[in-house]
């Protein structure tokens, strides 16, 4: 499968060199200037991952991943000048995936690209031919579809969730540290990346509730990590 991604950034030096390594890996790119633009290509083409810049003239990263948020669940990666957790998190919590500080190397933005890519697309077409569905606690996971029910109403999870939960439904009742999290889902080396687990989990958690109007579904072991509550015998 070809992919393309759109790279919204108004440091445009920056999006031209970027598509030059791009290129060597056949990886399309659309470049925006600005997040105007940016959803303009968006509603117009065919995107597999969205790179945005966090600070942009006309329509700024976050207002961006709001929109998008809206009615696709494509990975998103942020790109900042601002080595805060605090934006960070926003970012995280509006439905990013990953981020990057700038100054950045090209060849690691690659590899975070590739790795998106890889995780939220190759991993469904193997995944797809599993048809594995996965049951508790009022949930039916399909894995083929990409899909999770609570009786007849589907939820929208972002594909980071949904691979979060995935881990947690297959083994209910299990305790998974942080680490263990993001080694299996982001499929990289910790490096003590927890608000990144966190501030997933949290949302993650907070859907549950919201959709299914039960508490309880992931639970902190102190000092431990989480897991999915089993269902009552």
């Amino acid at each position: 499968m070809d992919y393309t991604i759109l790279a919204a950034d108004d440091e445009m030096e920056l999006l031209d060199v970027l598509e030059l390594y791009l290129h060597r890996e056949q990886i399309g790119i659309r470049k925006a200037k600005d997040g105007i633009e940016a959803m303009e290509v968006f509603r117009r083409e065919e995107i597999h991952l969205v790179l945005l810049d966090i600070m942009m003239p006309a329509l700024d990263g976050y207002s961006v991943l709001r929109k998008i948020r809206e009615t696709s669940k494509i990975p998103a990666i942020m790109l900042t000048a601002k080595n805060e957790d605090y934006d960070k998190i926003l970012g995280l919590e509006l439905g990013a995936d990953d981020y990057i500080t700038k100054p950045y190397n090209p060849l690691e933005v690659v590899a975070r690209i590739k790795a998106q890519l890889r995780r939220n697309y190759d991993y469904r077409e193997t995944q797809a031919r599993e048809m594995k569905c996965l049951q508790t606690k009022g949930l039916v996971m399909n894995s083929d579809e990409g899909t999770v029910m609570c009786g007849e109403k589907e939820m929208e999870l972002t594909s980071t969730e949904f691979k979060i939960l995935k881990l947690f439904m297959e083994q209910p009742g299990r305790i998974y540290t942080k680490q263990q999290i993001f080694e299996q889902v982001w499929e990289d080396p910790y490096a003590g990346d927890a608000n990144t687990v966190m501030v997933h989990i949290s949302n993650l958690r907070g859907k549950l509730e919201a959709f299914s109007g039960q508490e309880g579904f992931i639970k902190t072991v102190k000092g431990l990590g989480y897991k999915l509550e089993r269902d009552a015998e």
